[in-house]
């Protein structure tokens, strides 16, 4: 979990950190005084959307439609 946030740094950036907590489903704990509170996600962020995006296919995809794979596939072969 992150460092304590003070009560006013909260009040001045409640948006951003709201979101903060949707996108990476980390809790903030939030100190006034010396009583604490805890904004937590209802539900955790799929982990698939923490992934970087990468392009696998370099090129055409559509290229890749029309290729012969049958005189290097092996069957049974890994």
């Amino acid at each position: 979990m992150s460092t304590p946030v003070l009560a006013s740094a909260l009040r001045a950036n409640i948006y951003k950190m709201l979101d903060r907590v949707i996108e990476t489903g980390e809790p903030i704990e939030i100190r006034r005084g010396d009583r604490a509170v805890r904004i937590v996600p209802v539900e955790k962020p799929s982990r698939l959307l923490a992934l970087p995006r990468r392009k696998i296919v370099r090129g055409d995809a559509e290229a890749l439609v029309s290729v012969d794979w049958s005189k290097s596939w092996k069957p049974g072969r890994l």
